[in-house]
């Protein structure tokens, strides 16, 4: 599979990113080669190596969930640019 300019655009469009006319090329360049480094990766036999889910095999140590009151509410409050007396206020984000 070769990379053209089509589908440079498409991949940028996708990732939100603006590219322009003269980085096309020098892209088009290093996905290819990408490419080829994973044609490379799909000859090898790995018909022996276990699927990894995770890097090593420890197992997460759960700690009970105890609550406690670190700090006071007024602290936390504290460096707040908006707030009353209990309560964070932000803007709404989201219309109805």
């Amino acid at each position: 599979m070769t990379i053209d300019k089509e589908t440079i655009y498409k991949v940028a469009d996708l990732a939100r990113i603006a590219i322009e006319e003269k980085e096309v090329d020098s892209l088009m360049g290093d996905m290819n080669k990408i490419l080829t480094f994973m044609e490379q990766l799909n000859e090898l036999d790995t018909s022996g190596v276990a699927p990894l889910v995770y890097m090593n095999e420890e197992e997460n140590v759960w700690r009970e969930d105890v609550v406690k009151q670190e700090i006071s509410v007024a602290d936390g409050l504290k460096n707040a640019a908006k707030h009353n007396e209990n309560f964070f206020m932000v803007p709404k984000i989201l219309e109805k």
